[in-house]
């Protein structure tokens, strides 16, 4: 079975308040899948619906093709790691790894070699014997997974266990643990609020919002591609102009924003006279200084109101004539000189047209 759960049609309510309505999703078998949302969104609300913490108002779970909707956590077969790792303070670590396998009645040979081997698999093998209080905070989150797949569970259930790193951290331990879930061979189901953390480590995203899900992609459709403007505003940083259709064949329209006239492409079958959004990354803005510019045409005058240099890139500010401020990164390159820009100066703003332009429909 590819599918290794299944919700479908699942909701839930708090006191008649709706925290979740009527979710669908399928969630495969051995993928890293990450569920993206701000905080009250239902994310969390939905990692305990599949762990069995908590049960649906309406609505059906599966697991491997069977009912699980009102089945008691400790019989779904799935662990937790939850933001606080709940370490038990007077047991060192080889002992609360082995604390679940011990509540088994597993043999004392087997048990001492899953624990070695879940801890060599987090890399922390060495520190069998130390308590909590002596691990830093990474090494903690390591030792409270270790716990969790000890018990080799068919799914590994994340709540934001990241956010209390610090960001040097953080960064280590994604990829640690995109490089775990490939070695288990399990399915690992991540809860966060971090953008980064959901497109570096899995292999598909699930955007949440206000109790629903707005999208399903892997990280590089739902930031190429994203169906609303939610999703585009949540997944990166994105400039978004106001525009309306003023002409359009089969394959293209003519649109106007700011000013001035571009043909684009009819991607979504957008009819005349319509409102729109035209949706610009920052990374596919290009600028350029004013007397690198011979044919202005396409092209937009603005000034640099703030420059932010990031070691291997620029963020410029910019302010267009408008009025209307965007944000536009550059890339060094070998004439690094490019990147020289200075507060006030006046430069030219284009992008690359086609598949850098992402269009939405306005919903006002």
């Amino acid at each position: 079975m590819n599918n290794i759960i299944e919700l479908k049609g699942v909701s839930k309510y708090y006191h008649d308040h709706p925290v979740l309505q009527d979710i669908d999703l399928e969630v495969k078998n051995r993928e890293f899948l990450t569920i993206l949302g701000p905080s009250g969104c239902g994310k969390t609300t939905l990692l305990r619906l599949i762990s069995g913490f908590e049960t649906p108002s309406s609505g059906t779970i599966l697991m491997k093709g069977k009912d699980v909707s009102e089945l008691p956590a400790p019989l779904r077969h799935v662990n937790t790691v939850f933001q606080s790792y709940a370490l038990f303070p007077h047991m060192n670590v080889f002992e609360n790894v082995a604390f679940g396998l011990r509540c088994q009645h597993l043999p004392k040979d087997e048990i001492d070699h899953r624990v070695r081997e879940a801890l060599r698999m987090v890399k922390l093998e060495h520190l069998i014997l130390r308590k909590p209080h002596q691990l830093s905070g990474g090494q903690q989150q390591r030792i409270a997974i270790a716990r969790a797949v000890v018990n080799k569970p068919l799914v590994l259930l994340l709540d934001e266990p990241l956010s209390s790193l610090d960001y040097r951290l953080r960064k280590t331990m994604q990829m640690e643990l995109k490089q775990l879930q490939s070695d288990l061979g399990i399915t690992f189901i991540l809860v966060t609020h971090d953008q980064e953390e959901a497109l570096s480590t899995a292999d598909r995203v699930v955007i949440m919002n206000h109790g629903l899900i707005e999208q399903i992609g892997t990280p590089r459709a739902v930031y190429e591609e994203p169906e609303n403007l939610h999703v585009a505003q949540f997944v990166g940083e994105v400039n978004i102009f106001n525009a309306k259709v003023l002409a359009i064949s089969p394959d293209t329209i003519e649109v106007e924003f700011e000013g001035k006239q571009f043909t684009l492409k009819n991607s979504k079958n957008f009819s005349e006279a319509e409102f729109l959004y035209i949706l610009l990354r920052p990374e596919d803005l290009e600028v350029w200084g004013v007397n690198e510019v011979q044919n202005p045409e396409n092209m937009y005058s603005a000034n640099v109101v703030q420059v932010i240099y990031k070691g291997s890139t620029v963020d410029l500010i910019l302010k267009l004539k408008s009025g209307t401020q965007i944000l536009a990164t550059q890339f060094f390159n070998e004439d690094d000189e490019k990147l020289d820009f200075r507060l006030g100066e006046s430069v030219w703003v284009c992008w690359r047209s086609g598949w850098e332009v992402i269009l939405a429909n306005d919903t006002r």
